[in-house]
């Protein structure tokens, strides 16, 4: 058994530093996004704006740094112990306990878990009093093909830490200029430097999980677990950024020439502009022909949906998504990653909560924030047909 549980240790640890990896590659790109910013500041105040920035992120990149070389140094002396376990211990089908180490060890601790009510605690990573239930139990099995994930379309920020603030650094437009040599250096563009304060709310659901199904010996109780998650994950997530969408500046669009105007000329080019729309709004805009008497939605077999409006995709989305009401006439037009960041804190667990009804709940949490980034990057639009 000892050199399994050196395994489901040693596989906790490398989980964390792939985590940890990604969260350091990401502040790196912050870092670089800084650096490339320097050359466009022309006065003490931008300067002091981007070394602040930059103190910003080279202390958190020195601290997860050395959480790195920790985290290494750990998983390096756990692989010496596993060695060291496997040379002593009896020739036994190793193969079975080594796909145990990896995901089995963590699936039986966390089915203890909800098993014994919380009371056994022992194997998995605990989460505010809860079961950390690993990433890789939740990679989903199968994509639903009737289901639009909108984390898709928007940037995605890794963090490790419940709160803080991430600098974006919007194009200024600028352009360079011939100079003489020797010759003074002309005014610039200013970078643009947005600091978006985040702050990872929890959000809160329940396992339908009954007892019999907690005293079935052979019932995959954490696949179940990883299961809902998944979907309630989806579920939250998706309503998270259609709110942030809908709080894009409004717009009053007319008929096929107020969609058409609103592409043609409501961004600028950098943006790559896509209607997030209700489906009572994409069956009206199905319906429209040009003058010509072609339908203004395209078949584009390059985008999910398959259709596109003058080359741009369009994405149905249920009416209570992105509208309010059924048969609601109104979307999001615009490029949603750069609108709108979610910052993932990648923690998803379970607890046995306290139920005023039911004496105890098995409760599942998945941990984010989602915020408006660049307002110029998209509209909300309200549609009404031409007269």
């Amino acid at each position: 058994m000892k050199p399994v549980i050196i395994g489901a240790k040693l596989n906790l640890k490398r989980s964390a530093l792939d985590i940890l990896k990604d969260v350091i590659a990401a502040l790196n790109t912050r870092a670089e996004e800084v650096t490339k910013a320097i050359d466009g500041a022309t006065t003490d105040e931008d300067l002091s704006v981007i070394e602040a920035s930059a103190d910003e992120i080279q202390a958190e990149l020195d601290g997860k740094l050395a959480e790195q070389s920790t985290l290494e140094e750990e998983i390096a002396a756990l692989e010496a112990s596993l060695e060291e376990a496997n040379a002593k211990a009896p020739a036994a089908p190793v193969e079975g306990a080594r796909d145990m180490g990896k995901e089995l060890e963590v699936r039986e601790a966390i089915k203890g878990y909800v098993r014994s009510k919380g009371t056994v605690r022992a194997g998995f990573t605990s989460v505010e009093g809860g079961a950390l239930i690993p990433v890789e139990l939740l990679a989903p099995k199968k994509a639903l093909k009737d289901k639009i994930d909108l984390t898709k379309f928007i940037n995605i920020v890794k963090v490790n830490s419940g709160s803080g603030k991430y600098p974006f650094i919007a194009g200024a437009g600028g352009v360079m200029v011939t100079v003489a040599e020797l010759a003074a250096n002309p005014e610039l563009a200013k970078p643009v430097i947005t600091e978006v304060t985040y702050d990872i709310s929890t959000y809160r659901g329940y396992v339908p999980i009954s007892q019999e199904v907690i005293d079935d010996a052979d019932y995959d109780v954490t696949g179940l677990i990883a299961e809902n998650i998944q979907d309630q994950d989806f579920n939250t997530k998706n309503l998270a950024i259609s709110t942030v969408l809908k709080t894009a500046i409004a717009k009053a669009v007319t008929g096929l020439d107020g969609i058409v105007t609103l592409l043609n000329t409501g961004f600028k080019d950098a943006y790559s502009v896509k209607l997030f729309i209700t489906k009572s709004l994409y069956n009206a805009l199905d319906l429209l022909k040009d003058l010509d008497g072609r339908y203004l939605l395209q078949p584009d077999p390059t985008v999910a949906s398959g259709k596109a409006i003058k080359g741009h995709e369009v994405v149905p989305l249920d009416d209570t998504v992105i509208g309010a009401l059924a048969g609601d006439l109104k979307g999001f037009v615009g490029d949603a990653k750069e609108f709108a960041t979610l910052f993932d804190r990648q923690q998803a667990s379970v607890k046995w909560v306290d139920n005023d009804i039911y004496g105890q709940l098995l409760a599942d949490f998945v941990r984010f924030d989602t915020k408006k980034v660049d307002s110029d990057a998209g509209v909300y639009i309200t549609y009404t047909a031409a007269v």
